[in-house]
């Protein structure tokens, strides 16, 4: 039986949360590092370890947000609490990431950021692991989920424009730099908690929810862990966001040492989200017709073509070469912005239809705990590659620097997208695939009525 097209309102209210939600990640990616070298003073290398700290405490909770959401009953519904008070959480922890807290010793500083870190970190994570998981409850049609993510991800690259465009200029506007930063971030956080709160209020979980999960918490993670489709997207997954990380807390150095145009950055960002915002319905519909993962495959391809093409070609050429290489690596980095959002709800549904049990909020820990990872690691090896090759901040850059810089936006990142399409390669769920697992979870109503866990 075919399922009922989702409403307009569904799909807004779903996806606008992700509006601050990727202006979040898009704030930490570009921003965060350069805000603890060149504001805090904190040396490179510590700072990219005090990130990493942070980003695997992220990974650490990310599951643990999932199976309580899992196990959740409240009036509101099993996501919806949580969405509620991490909104407000995370408007509070934004402002305290971005209080320059003037302590002059390097080490104070360093334990100052990591803790910092972890806080906002565990804020986002009570909002953004309940939010993801509500997409395989909104709806079971293969196609609609790829149009429900496509409306998140347009809400996505808004945020990414936001976070591209306005975080410098508006930190920049004030005498003294450390009140423009933390005004920026009350500002930034302010967006992340209306968008957030403005999915709670739109939309309503299912009046029917499915058993408490009553299995053991570690017996849950190993039985996902052992589900060889989650596998074959996560890691993938893993790996394309190390990339693209590893790029994003690069640029901002690229366009102050080697191009020398500070200002330019934002214009350049512009080029690459203005390609992936017109992009994402582009590889939505072509995805109806050679599926996800190819789709996905052939736009990361793109992707290590054009960053490889940018470290050979760039610095030679000037910055109206670099805004065509943005507007066409924009092409291809679409499809990290709707294809594995649209393939892990598929993951959900096989595991149930195996299982009886419903585990959204367990594969969607770990699917962020993936994230996070790949995360970790771009954050600890821009800072140590900086360190390594004789980063200093705010001062012209040797030769060598140089070089470690625009390693960090070309082969370095090329590495993993190559290694995230190969593996992506042996991922098994097609439509047709899916349509058998639709049956058999179908079936397995019809003769068992509802399922226990």
């Amino acid at each position: 039986m075919k399922e009922k097209l989702l409403g307009l309102r569904i799909k807004l209210g779903f996806g606008v949360c992700d509006l601050g939600g990727n202006l979040f990640f898009t704030m930490m990616g570009f921003h965060l590092l350069f805000f603890l070298t060149d504001v805090t003073g904190l040396r490179a290398g510590l700072a990219g370890t005090a990130l990493m700290i942070g980003k695997i405490w992220d990974a650490v909770t990310d599951p643990a947000v999932g199976v309580l959401s899992d196990r959740t009953r409240h009036r509101w519904g099993r996501r919806r609490p949580y969405i509620f008070y991490g909104a407000i959480l995370l408007f509070a922890t934004m402002i305290l990431m971005f209080l320059n807290p003037g302590i002059p010793g390097q080490g104070l500083l360093f334990v100052w950021a990591a803790f910092a870190y972890c806080l906002l970190n565990t804020a986002y994570t009570l909002v953004n692991i309940p939010y993801s998981a509500l997409l395989p409850e909104l709806t079971a049609d293969f196609n609609q989920r790829t149009v429900l993510t496509a409306y998140r991800m347009s809400f996505a690259v808004v945020g990414t424009f936001i976070g591209a465009g306005a975080i410098r200029p508006l930190a920049g506007s004030f005498a003294s730099v450390n009140t423009g930063w933390t005004v920026m971030a009350a500002a930034m956080g302010a967006i992340m908690m209306i968008t957030a709160l403005a999915t709670f209020f739109a939309i309503r979980e299912p009046s029917e929810q499915p058993p408490v999960v009553r299995e053991k918490v570690f017996r849950s993670f190993l039985d996902a862990m052992k589900t060889r489709a989650f596998l074959l997207s996560v890691f993938p997954w893993l790996l394309h966001v190390t990339g693209t990380s590893i790029i994003q807390g690069a640029l901002v150095y690229y366009f102050r040492y080697i191009y020398g145009a500070d200002s330019q950055f934002e214009i350049a960002l512009l080029f690459l989200l203005g390609s992936v915002f017109v992009f994402i319905p582009v590889w939505a519909f072509i995805s109806r017709k050679i599926g996800k993962k190819l789709s996905y495959n052939i736009g990361m391809l793109v992707f290590a073509v054009v960053v490889i093409v940018f470290f050979l070609f760039a610095p030679r050429l000037g910055l109206t070469f670099s805004y065509v290489i943005m507007a066409l690596a924009g092409i291809g980095f679409a499809t990290h912005y709707v294809m594995p959002h649209a393939i892990l709800p598929d993951v959900v549904e096989y595991d149930y239809a195996e299982t009886g049990v419903r585990r959204e909020g367990i594969f969607y820990g770990l699917w962020t705990f993936g994230s996070k990872v790949g995360q970790a690691l771009a954050l600890g090896l821009n800072g140590w590659i900086l360190a390594a090759f004789g980063y200093a901040a705010d001062v012209d850059q040797t030769a060598l620097a140089k070089l470690g810089i625009r390693l960090l936006v070309g082969p370095i990142p090329a590495v993993f997208f190559v290694a995230g399409i190969i593996v992506l390669s042996y991922y098994p769920i097609n439509r047709k695939a899916y349509a058998r697992i639709i049956e058999k979870i179908a079936s397995r109503a019809q003769d068992h009525g509802p399922d226990e866990s």
